[in-house]
């Protein structure tokens, strides 16, 4: 099936494989892990709240399972991972925030850095050793016009709510362009790819504190927005198709903003490999958490797979 028309019902058989979706108790999240549990993977839906994360589980079929994860909290994220037994195929980072109003987490980092790329950079590296496939994490149209201030990267010393949100989906990009180049270096089958879903009527804009704000972005989630199932298909195509390490998936449309799953654009600094590189030293200074000594038989399981 071309990418041009690839939908959730192209998916491949998933059975007996687990995948993690994080913030998967709503919108793009929720979608993607229902997709996944109907084509027969076993899907944890890792969440802050718990009772939502259960109410979404009982809408659906196959095998899940909820269990608690803070991307805001280190310490969550560490008890999340040490609670991982077996292997995991798949790894999702989906959770995220946008454009709050600054707030420190409990480990003192910005929330917004800390949620979107602090937290799956830790629980990606903590969990590396146990995947055996890919990690996708969904990053935004938004990276576009941002950098990443290396000084201040949380904030300290100006806040701006947008600009902060693109500096953090900037990060999923270069995230997953360093991570590429380390499992490669390493001699690893894994793959890091990344995915956007456009423009998509999900919760995510319910949060802005400005009245007019939360108006402009209702009026945009129905007049350009796509559903939140065809937001998460980005997500589904690059967590299950054959693509190149460091890949990027968005929708095909206008902008990139709707649309059935294509390769997406970056921009220039999204590509930048001594970024990259800059902002996971960095990450892991604040995180503490480091790149894993990966096993030579994680090859062995990658070729049975075919």
């Amino acid at each position: 099936m071309p990418a041009s028309r690839w939908t959730a019902a192209d998916l491949p058989d998933l059975t007996g494989r687990s995948i993690v979706v994080t913030g998967a108790n709503s919108g793009i999240g929720a979608v993607t892990a229902r997709e996944f549990a109907r084509a027969g993977a076993r899907v944890v839906l890792a969440v802050r709240d718990e009772a939502r994360g259960e109410r979404a589980a009982a809408t659906m079929p196959g095998s899940t399972e909820v269990r608690r994860l803070d991307l805001a909290d280190l310490a969550s994220i560490r008890a999340f991972a040490g609670g991982w037994e077996g292997p995991l195929d798949i790894l999702v980072n989906n959770a995220g925030v946008m454009a709050v109003p600054r707030a420190s987490t409990v480990d003192g980092l910005e929330m917004q850095i800390a949620t979107n790329h602090l937290g799956p950079f830790a629980l990606t590296n903590l969990l590396l050793d146990r995947i055996t496939d890919r990690v996708v994490t969904v990053a935004s149209a938004a990276h576009r016009g941002a950098t990443i201030d290396f000084d201040d990267l949380n904030g300290e010393r100006g806040y701006s709510r947008w600009q902060a949100y693109c500096q953090s989906k900037l990060s999923n990009l270069l995230f997953t362009l360093e991570l590429q180049r380390r499992l490669d270096a390493a001699g690893s089958h894994l793959s890091a790819h990344a995915a956007h879903p456009g423009w998509a009527a999900t919760k995510l804009q319910s949060g802005s504190p400005g009245r007019l704000e939360r108006m402009a972005l209702a009026v945009g989630n129905a007049v350009i927005a796509q559903s939140d199932a065809m937001g998460a298909l980005p997500t589904l195509y690059a967590a299950t198709q054959p693509l190149p390490g460091a890949s990027y998936t968005g929708p095909r449309g206008w902008q990139e903003m709707r649309g059935h799953p294509a390769a997406a654009g970056r921009s220039v600094a999204a590509g930048d490999a001594e970024s990259a590189r800059r902002l996971w030293e960095l990450s892991d200074e604040l995180t503490g958490v480091h790149f894993p000594e990966l096993a030579p038989s994680s090859v062995v399981v990658r070729a049975q797979r075919g």
